[in-house]
């Protein structure tokens, strides 16, 4: 099992009543940001990653979002670049380049081979479609996203295993000449997982290509629904999923003392948390979901979804009514009963080491995933805090997750190659999780 520690990198320093008046943090004005405590926080976040690889973490996680004080890692691949050459070890693990909205796929194939190079191949190269309101920031239009994030996939696998030079002309993209000259240092090319939230046709994507599937803390539910769908695909292209197939990202905050990892775990519903990252217009514009995806959204219990993609903002974008509620107090009252909930289904995890060690592994047994992925707090804690929270989780838990990890037999795809397990013609697929595990803990299926 691979083991990796990941940062949204918040600005800490944003009054949390500015975000609840502008209903989400995308959108709040950037007069507010102050570049000496920027500039603190984004060297704190690489220091983070360096302790994350010191203290026994397999890869180190980046994302990418514009505009937003929820997440300052506006360009991923600067931060892999940095960490490439900062670290010695650990894999580097994008989730990943939005391609839709970046619309240079040429650019991006060449930054990518530099980072994996620089890292002497230690890159874990990771695509998405970007939320929503990278559309917006982008100016990208949501219809075609789909469409240029396949376009865009597939023209870099081309550029990395193709020799050149080469003309290309598509439907979105046109080059003239293609030839990079910097080729990844694995070969053919770096490994590819692909987080996703609720997406299906996501997921049946995945299975084809045979790429790790990675759940952005989805409710165990509906993560489980996502990996039969993956597991049935698989079946009809002839082989069998299994935990080298799946990965899954956790909220994750352990201090030393129950009550303060209690305290400091609210972060992550600082401002609203991931419900607050974009207000419904942004997060559901005309055009990016499918039909799939939205029914999917329909059935999602509330608050269950990462960024908020679910029911709520589904029903909101059509109402065009949206935290109504002008008292703050009353607010944060509910956020932080979400925030109870949110633990209570497992989809936060807050405490001790001891407390939390048992709570992650009733997670590998419903899910079984080949990675595992511990999401640091957000809101305002300290360096400190954030800190201790990481080398807590490197001394006392990573331990103990390896050890039943082996012991209930989750490989990761370095392990055992995706698709490699075949299924012959007919025959009947092995479960890809333990819905009866789930039913003792207590947790709908849906």
């Amino acid at each position: 099992m691979k083991l990796a520690y990941f940062t949204e990198r918040p600005y800490r320093h944003i009054d949390e009543d500015v975000v609840l008046k502008n209903k989400a943090f995308f959108g709040c004005p950037n007069s507010l940001y102050d570049e000496k405590k920027g500039a603190h926080d984004y060297n704190q976040f690489i220091d983070e990653y360096c302790l994350a690889e010191e203290v026994g973490f397999d890869g180190l996680a980046l994302n990418e979002h514009h505009g937003n004080p929820y997440c300052m890692g506006s360009v991923i691949n600067i931060e892999a670049a940095v960490l490439a050459r900062a670290t010695s070890k650990a894999k580097i693990i994008l989730i990943g380049n939005p391609l839709p909205v970046v619309k240079h796929p040429l650019r991006v194939a060449e930054e990518l081979a530099t980072i994996d190079n620089l890292s002497y191949g230690r890159l874990i190269s990771g695509w998405v479609r970007g939320a929503g309101s990278e559309q917006f920031f982008n100016n990208a239009n949501p219809a075609y996203n789909r469409e240029m994030f396949n376009e865009a996939h597939d023209f870099i696998l081309q550029a990395w295993t193709r020799e050149g030079p080469w003309r290309y002309e598509g439907k979105h993209f046109h080059y003239r000449h293609v030839n990079p000259w910097v080729l990844p240092y694995q070969k053919p090319y770096p490994q590819q997982w692909i987080p996703g939230v609720l997406s299906p046709e996501t997921v049946l994507w995945c299975a084809e290509k045979r790429y790790p599937y990675l759940g952005l803390g989805s409710a165990l539910g509906a993560t489980c629904d996502l990996w039969d769908m993956y597991a049935d695909k698989a079946a009809e292209l002839g082989y069998q999923a299994g935990s080298e197939n799946f990965g899954y990202l956790l909220p994750l905050f352990v201090s030393d003392n129950a009550a303060e990892a209690q305290e400091i775990g609210r972060g992550y519903t600082f401002g609203g948390g991931q419900n607050g990252f974009s207000r419904p217009e942004h997060t559901l514009p005309p055009g990016y979901n499918s039909k799939g995806a939205i029914r999917m959204m329909a059935k999602a219990a509330p608050g269950s979804s990462w960024l908020g993609i679910g029911k709520e903002k589904l029903d909101a974008s059509r109402s065009g009514k949206w935290q109504e509620e002008q008292d703050f107090d009353i607010v944060k009252q509910k956020l932080l009963s979400s925030y109870q909930r949110a633990q209570e289904n497992l989809q936060i995890v807050c405490g001790t080491p001891d407390q939390v060690i048992p709570k992650i592994k009733a997670i590998l047994r419903v899910i079984r995933p080949g990675s595992f992925t511990a999401f640091g707090v957000q809101g305002v804690a300290s360096d400190q805090q954030r800190n201790r929270s990481i080398e807590l989780l490197g001394r006392e838990v990573l331990p103990a997750i390896r050890e039943y990890a082996k012991e209930i037999g989750l490989v990761d795809s370095f392990e055992r190659e995706t698709g490699s397990v075949k299924l012959a013609h007919g025959t009947r697929r092995a479960p890809v999780c333990d819905r009866e595990a789930m039913r003792e803990l207590g947790i709908k299926a849906a």
